[in-house]
């Protein structure tokens, strides 16, 4: 967004209508986040929404020096998806989204099995490696990016990163195997 800074500025100088603006570029990228941080999919729009609040009342410590708005946002969302996952010590599992119409019982029923494995090899993964794959893969952040929000080394960001790839290959290649 070329005009973020311009539109913080508006929010910071007692506009809070225009934080809506930031709100409708970020909800997706918040939401993901916390859906691929928790494994829940129920209570994500809520927690956003707290996300949200949470951003707006923290803004004006929001430095533009050391980090982008998205990266601020998204560590916010990080910090309260794991206090969440804290307080209910249980892990809810990822619903697979919904196949297209067209297509047959038959498909369906695969595609729905293949979710179901990938949903649980994420879930087996250590939660660091999990948010480093989550952050650089799907929410398609830099490792930089990804270092700043999990708080730890650039290095450590891509290590974590290939070995969940290497993980999550070995647990799909053996539900390939059982298959066959």
């Amino acid at each position: 967004m070329t005009d973020e800074p311009h539109i913080i500025q508006r929010v910071l100088d007692g506009d809070a209508e225009s934080f809506r603006l930031l709100v409708e570029r970020y909800a997706g990228p918040v939401v993901g986040m916390i859906r691929n941080v928790t494994g829940d999919a129920r209570d994500c729009e809520d927690l956003a929404q707290d996300v949200f609040l949470a951003a707006f009342a923290r803004l004006k410590t929001f430095d533009p020096a050391r980090s982008r708005f998205s990266t601020w946002l998204l560590t916010i969302a990080r910090n309260m998806s794991i206090n969440l996952l804290k307080k209910r010590r249980s892990r809810a599992s990822v619903e697979p989204p919904q196949p297209p119409d067209d297509e047959g019982p038959l498909e369906r029923v695969t595609r729905q099995e293949a979710f179901a494995r990938l949903d649980a090899a994420l879930r087996s993964l250590p939660d660091r490696q999990r948010r480093a794959l989550t952050l650089v893969e799907f929410e398609g952040l830099s490792y930089e990016e990804a270092a700043v929000i999990e708080g730890t080394r650039i290095g450590t960001i891509k290590s974590r990163v290939s070995r969940a790839k290497a993980a999550l290959g070995e647990v799909l290649r053996a539900c390939h195997e059982d298959d066959k």
